[in-house]
């Protein structure tokens, strides 16, 4: 079952990753996710702040982040190989309830938020039911029956580790990561429009003070830095899939000016946007 160098294999939304050489940085929004390294080493940067995580190790994400990220360990002798599942927020608060009421160890219940984004050493019990639901990929009839427990019992794993109060926010209706993944869910789908603080606290139910305070915690960013960010990874991707004059790229993720598309471009990529599409700027009109 060992997937393509450099592309995942699809197992009902889950993949797995193998790629034996190291990696430029890439730009992308990874969701809440958990992501498993069975051999080499990852980089993620988010806000400046670089997190690496090893064979053996877990990253956990529990809102949409806009992260920096490249293999830096991999070979054609060992290559780079992880695990990735996107977390379900129903299946959580399911667990939740069901070990609230047979009175069962869980972590704490808070609605403080910190940083969405976290990395720990995966447990042998975690461990070991990632390697049976992957074992049990290769006998698709008795996959589609047990897979299910299976998956119930890696977030559960996820719930009773060392990122448990994390994880279980995603299964909170009134938690900080409830509030953030609000706000940044309307952030992506107007991404190129106009960015209103007030409106946006209105939206989600919070006052601006608490928005910023659990939007900067999750994220490490305001909410216009976030905004930001996206629209420079939109403008990029075009760019570099499919070449175009810059200015419209920036005016379609919502800069009007051009100046200021490329001076934020090259502050966040090193480069400016001529330099990802071997054309030269426009005039700034």
């Amino acid at each position: 079952m060992a997937p393509q160098a450099g592309t995942p294999v699809w197992i009902d939304g889950m993949s797995l990753y193998r790629q034996p050489t190291t990696t430029q940085s890439l730009n992308g929004t990874t969701k809440p996710t958990l992501a498993l390294v069975l051999q080499g080493t990852k980089q993620s940067v988010l806000g400046g702040q670089v997190y690496e995580y090893h064979a053996g190790q877990f990253l956990v994400v529990t809102v949409d982040l806009p992260l920096v990220s490249r293999i830096t360990q991999a070979s054609s002798t060992e290559p780079f190989v992880a695990f990735g599942m996107p977390l379900q927020p129903a299946l959580i608060a399911e667990l939740l309830l069901e070990a609230e009421g047979a009175n069962r160890r869980t972590p704490r219940i808070g609605t403080e938020t910190g940083l969405a984004l976290a990395i720990s050493d995966a447990g042998d019990e975690l461990l070991a039911a990632i390697e049976r639901l992957l074992l049990l990929h290769r006998n698709p009839a008795d996959y589609r029956i047990l897979a299910p427990g299976i998956i119930r019992e890696v977030h559960w794993w996820l719930l009773a580790g060392p990122q448990g109060n994390l994880v279980r926010q995603v299964g909170l209706a009134d938690s900080g990561v409830t509030l953030v993944a609000t706000a940044v869910r309307w952030i992506q789908e107007h991404f190129d429009q106009p960015l209103s603080i007030e409106d946006l606290a209105n939206r989600t139910g919070a006052s601006v003070s608490t928005l910023n305070r659990h939007f900067r915690a999750s994220t490490s960013l305001s909410p216009l830095q976030y905004q930001k960010t996206l629209r420079l990874q939109h403008a990029r991707l075009a760019l570099l899939t499919t070449p175009d004059d810059i200015g419209r790229v920036g005016h379609s993720v919502g800069y009007h000016s051009l100046s200021q598309f490329s001076r934020e471009y090259r502050r966040m990529f090193g480069v400016p946007p001529s330099a990802d599409t071997g054309h030269p700027p426009a005039a700034n009109g």
